[in-house]
């Protein structure tokens, strides 16, 4: 096998006939050796039948449905799990990135002789806020992590058996891909594209973007932690630096008038909050092992549909 696409399903109705029939045309002018693998990570809408019944017409196409919905993320590694080419190209199938990237990416990737080409964008889309949020997001997880990611990436990305392969070793629970992929090493290149923007809301709510953000982060790196312990630490030292200040006030002016009430109560409520707030980023942390001590897939497949039959796994 030369070629393996790689998308998932979620939504994806309205997108997939066109998706194939450009993505198809596309793989045809590189080679007649490639499949296309659907992940239908338990769409709400009809985008599995619609891929099963496109199958008469792209006898390629090896359907993988999962039990139900298990992210992005995960289904995303099912595929690639599944693909069986030399490249294997991942683009997801709702047309924000267009197949015929993979000839630009082909093209760039013989060049170089790189071993992953990826898609990254020069600007994000989106309202004020959403572009300004996402380039927060990337500066704070590069100065807290040891792994530091490129702005902007996109899901789509050629990458070579090889480089799959290594990335197939790295099983997280805590599962963020851009991590991941950056993590593996290798040489990597990134080629800047133009998405098209569609007037579909996101699936990617701002609760799910929220914990996206928070699972990054708390699977690539402890500095939280450090900061939780020096920021405790400097509260200490501050505290003892302070009454130490209070004893010998009072002794060099016993007639002197102490704060009030309210002063208290607000370092009560706000030494509280800090402390709240630590024992929250230690349970994060705490749920992360927990989760990767459970050792449980990162995914389920419940049928390998491919042309003329239906294996039951």
């Amino acid at each position: 096998m030369k070629l393996s696409v790689v998308s998932t399903l979620y939504s994806s109705a309205p997108f997939l006939e066109e998706f194939l029939q450009r993505i198809s045309s596309v793989c045809r002018k590189l080679t007649e050796d490639y499949e296309i693998v659907l992940v239908n990570d338990g769409s709400p809408d009809n985008s599995l039948e619609l891929a099963v019944a496109l199958q008469t017409r792209h006898p390629q196409i090896t359907v993988l449905d999962l039990s139900r919905n298990f992210g992005h993320h995960p289904a995303i590694m099912a595929g690639v799990d599944y693909a069986m080419g030399d490249l294997i190209f991942l683009i997801d199938s709702d047309l924000e990135d267009a197949p015929e990237l993979l000839i630009s990416f082909h093209e760039h990737m013989q060049a170089t002789q790189c071993d992953v080409v990826f898609g990254k964008t020069a600007q994000r889309n989106g309202g004020w806020l959403s572009r300004h949020a996402g380039l927060g997001f990337y500066k704070v997880f590069n100065a807290l992590s040891g792994t530091p990611i490129p702005e902007n990436p996109c899901t789509v990305r050629l990458m070579t058996r090889n480089y799959v392969n290594a990335v197939k070793q790295v099983r997280d629970k805590n599962l963020f891909l851009v991590g991941t992929f950056t993590w593996a090493g290798f040489r990597q290149e990134a080629f800047t594209i133009k998405k098209h923007v569609r007037n579909e809301k996101s699936s990617y709510s701002l609760r799910r973007m929220v914990a996206l953000s928070i699972n990054a982060v708390t699977s690539f790196s402890a500095r939280p932690l450090h900061f939780a312990f020096y920021t405790g630490a400097l509260f200490a030292a501050l505290s003892m630096l302070a009454a130490l200040y209070l004893i010998a006030h009072k002794i060099l002016n016993p007639t002197a008038i102490q704060m009030g009430y309210t002063s208290i109560i607000l370092s009560i409520f706000f030494v509280g909050g800090l402390i709240i707030f630590f024992l929250g980023v230690i349970g994060i942390y705490i749920s992360r092992i927990f989760n990767e001590t459970k050792d449980r897939p990162l995914y389920l497949v419940k049928n390998v549909i491919v042309p003329n039959r239906e294996r039951h796994d």
